[in-house]
């Protein structure tokens, strides 16, 4: 087992604020498809508990986190509450609400990445399980919501991109015996800033050279 990188109370808040934020994305999300309350809720629980609970069956970390910590579950619904009543509020510190986003995918794929190598996976597919921490409950809330997953979308600021990147250093510092707090620190950070100035210079994956697409540019599908 690696060494505990930062004591459980201080990892716990961590993992709830990554939650909250998260939630908050999938709630707002449900107010702009119209969904009800329990709809905005079925969406907070999907994208803050999703990539998580996906990592966890798979590494049989049985039961998952989700259903044995009632934090885990409480805390989307606190966001649902928060959204349901104060969403035009909400909405206007979007901005805020990014970046704290951008920090949630940043500690999520280091974490993720460390969860599942200490049960036993090599270092590419705990990276990989890292990545789908960050992003799987995204990709959950857009697929409920009948839309094309952000990640997967070419009108979309980078975002898996920081997330391989905080993931691979990750399995980079296991590689070398050099994952401690100021490492895995590091990786973290190192993701969050890339997730940043993607959304601040609007940075995209390319798309195939020479491309024959059917859809012209002003019929592809618009930011909201």
């Amino acid at each position: 087992m690696l060494q505990q990188l930062f004591s459980p109370s201080v990892q716990h808040t961590l993992d709830l604020i990554g939650i909250f934020v998260f939630a908050i994305s999938g709630a707002l999300l449900a107010v702009r498809k119209n969904f009800d309350v329990f709809g905005m809720a079925v969406l907070a629980e999907v994208t803050a508990l999703g990539g998580g609970l996906f990592r966890d069956l798979v590494i049989g970390a049985v039961p998952p986190a989700a259903f044995t910590d009632l934090g885990y579950f409480l805390t989307p619904l606190l966001a649902t509450l928060l959204v349901f009543f104060l969403h035009p509020q909400v909405e206007r510190i979007q901005v805020a609400v990014n970046v704290f986003d951008a920090a949630g995918l940043g500690l999520f794929c280091v974490a993720g990445t460390i969860k599942a190598y200490e049960y036993g996976l090599g270092l590419t597919a705990s990276a990989g399980l890292g990545l789908t921490t960050a992003v799987g409950g995204g990709v959950l809330r857009d697929v409920l919501a009948n839309e094309v997953p952000s990640l997967l979308r070419w009108d979309r600021d980078l975002y898996a991109v920081p997330a391989i990147v905080g993931s691979a250093l990750a399995a980079l510092c296991i590689r070398y015996d050099a994952l401690n707090p100021l490492t895995s620190s590091l990786a973290v950070i190192t993701a969050f800033v890339l997730r940043l100035l993607a959304m601040r210079y609007h940075w995209r994956a390319p798309r195939a050279w020479h491309r024959r697409s059917t859809v012209s540019e002003e019929e592809q599908p618009v930011l909201p």
